[in-house]
């Protein structure tokens, strides 16, 4: 028989079933060592579940606020950290959105001013690598808190990477139960792999949305430009793409009339508008003329930052990013549409350019449909108008003027018969309505283009301009040869006496009828302008009668004004 073993006191351990015997301390330790890792192996698979999760939280949408919003709540829960943060990353430098929670509101009031990107936040954002620390305090990139913000010790920063792009970082801070371990950094790192993804499709859903906005306010303009009524095309493009480009002003540039070397600004919607519609600016040097000239659109991130070209919306309204894209016609560009931000806001990207860039080609192939359909209208009235003043000279003056020899024939067969006389004045008032039909044939056939434009096509144009401020349409009446014996230098002389004899009988005489007879000899040009106003009263100090006086005598002509219930000023030149 074996011996047995004795114990502490001189007493043998027995046997248990036979086996030989195994130490109560190293058998407790292997128990204790299996829970353990059995705890272990439960504590990380709560954790992946809490992964899982979290992955199906921030994927559960396609909304980009909601989706970064869910990120940051994932982030606290998974961890268990009391404060958690992401910044998202501006265009240029520091952050542009900072989503928190942890914070109540009074905190973050107190506090004033959120992060923008520099001290420890900073040095993620300059090298989007992890970092992972016990103490902020103790790593020499913090450069502390503000007044009023809570303490903050452990710390846990991960880069958020969209593609190739870091989009953002995720700040956690002060977990509960110790320090932030590698098996934390692990989590947060694959949570920010999934937020990358669920960022990037919510950034994509979003484009498509925006493109299919932009589609329909295309749709839209198209609509409005053909139809027969409605603002007008150029305010209708600035409205929309205000709207659709988030943007705070509009404006739409146009080379300047009478001046090819400047621009001119036709169309402002939005900030500044009072201040920059009509301003007009050289287009050398300018953004806006980059963009016409070249035909292609340009974007600034920051016009104060960036000098290279002038803006014309820095002069009333503090911009900073800024898109200039022209507006393309069959004869190349025909303006621009100027689209900015204020300082501070986000910049435009690529996608919102190529958006706009689109807007404006159907934007343009609108105005060029509604242009076409204005000139076919034009053409059909031009036609119309032709057709009447061809009937009126062939028809209308035909038969009056057989009339009028009729008449004529029976006045002189009258001879003293005193129905002679009145037969007589029927003659002249058949020939005085001929003298006005002419005239309506003229104007009825009116120049079509500038380089038509003759010595009656001027002084009609003098009596048109002036309608508003007679409050009427003064009678008009032409005879003789005006377009063929009147030259350019007694033309020029004609015009400023017929525009000063209509401003003095509206703003001086208050008249209600005016009638202006132009008539051409072979060696006199004379024009008479009679009113039924209250008179000139004291004309010799009147400088603007002055002139007209010396353009007579420069002509070798004179003037004179009867002021006699009513003024009646006749000028003549000799030609």
């Amino acid at each position: 028989m074996a011996p047995r073993a004795e114990g502490p006191g001189g007493t043998a351990n027995e046997d248990v079933g036979g086996y030989p015997d195994v130490p109560q301390l190293e058998l407790d330790q292997l128990l204790g060592q299996l829970v353990e890792r059995a705890s272990d192996v439960i504590g990380a698979q709560d954790r992946l579940r809490g992964l899982l999760r979290a992955n199906r939280s921030i994927v559960g949408d396609l909304a980009l606020p909601v989706v970064l919003r869910r990120i940051v709540e994932a982030a606290r829960d998974l961890v268990h950290a009391r404060y958690v943060a992401l910044g998202v990353l501006a265009p240029e430098t520091g952050l542009e959105q900072f989503i928190h929670l942890g914070m109540d509101d009074e905190t973050v009031a107190a506090i004033g001013h959120l992060p923008e990107g520099k001290g420890l936040l900073g040095a993620l954002i300059d090298d989007p690598r992890p970092i992972r620390l016990t103490k902020i305090s103790d790593d020499r990139r913090s450069v502390g808190f503000p007044a009023h913000h809570p303490p903050m010790a452990s710390f846990l920063g991960v880069p958020i990477r969209v593609r190739n792009e870091v989009y953002g970082n995720l700040y956690l801070t002060e977990r509960e139960g110790g320090q932030f371990s590698a098996e934390d950094e692990e989590l947060v790192a694959a949570l920010a792999a999934t937020a990358a993804t669920a960022i990037e499709n919510a950034r994509l859903f979003a484009e498509s949305r925006r493109r299919q906005e932009w589609l329909q306010a295309s749709t839209e303009i198209t609509r409005q430009l053909l139809a027969s009524e409605g603002e007008r095309p150029l305010q209708l493009i600035a409205r929309s793409v205000l709207e659709m480009a988030d943007a705070d002003v509009v404006t739409v540039v146009l080379p300047a009339e009478g001046d090819p070397s400047g621009l001119a600004v036709d169309i402002v919607v939005g900030a500044g508008a009072d201040k920059l519609v009509g301003a007009r600016y050289p287009v050398d040097g300018t953004l806006s003329g980059l963009a016409i000239s070249s035909g292609r659109p340009v974007m600034i991130g920051d016009t104060q930052q960036d000098e290279t070209y002038v803006v014309h919306l820095s002069d009333a309204v503090p911009v900073g990013p800024v898109m200039a894209i022209p507006l393309t016609g069959v004869a190349g560009s025909r303006g621009a549409l100027m689209v900015g931000r204020l300082h501070g806001r986000r910049h435009f990207n690529d996608v919102e350019l190529d958006m706009a860039m689109t807007f404006a080609n159907h934007a343009s192939v609108a105005l060029e449909l509604a242009d076409a359909r204005a000139d076919q209208q034009r053409m059909a009235l031009l036609e119309d108008r032709d057709r009447i003043a061809r009937d009126l000279h062939d028809h209308v003056i035909q038969r009056l003027f057989a009339t009028g020899l009729t008449v004529q024939t029976v006045t002189s067969s009258l001879r003293d018969d005193p129905r002679a006389e009145r037969l007589s004045q029927v003659v002249d008032d058949i020939d005085d309505t001929i003298k006005q039909i002419r005239t309506s044939i003229f104007e009825l056939r009116g120049p079509i283009g500038p380089q038509q434009e003759t010595v009656r096509t001027r002084l009609l144009g003098i009596v048109n301009d002036l309608v508003d401020t007679l409050g009427f349409a003064p009678s008009v009446r032409f005879a003789g040869p005006v377009d063929t014996v009147v030259g350019d230098e007694v033309a020029d002389d004609a015009v400023a006496v017929l525009r000063e004899a209509l401003t003095n009988a509206a703003r001086h005489a208050h008249a209600t009828r005016v009638d202006v007879e132009i008539v051409a000899t072979a060696d006199r040009l004379t024009i008479d302008v009679a009113d039924n106003g209250i008179g000139l009263g004291d004309v010799e100090r009147r400088s603007g009668l002055d002139n007209l006086r010396q353009r007579a005598e420069r002509n070798d002509g004179e003037l004179s004004i009867l002021d006699d219930a009513g003024t009646r000023l006749c000028w003549t030149a000799r030609l």
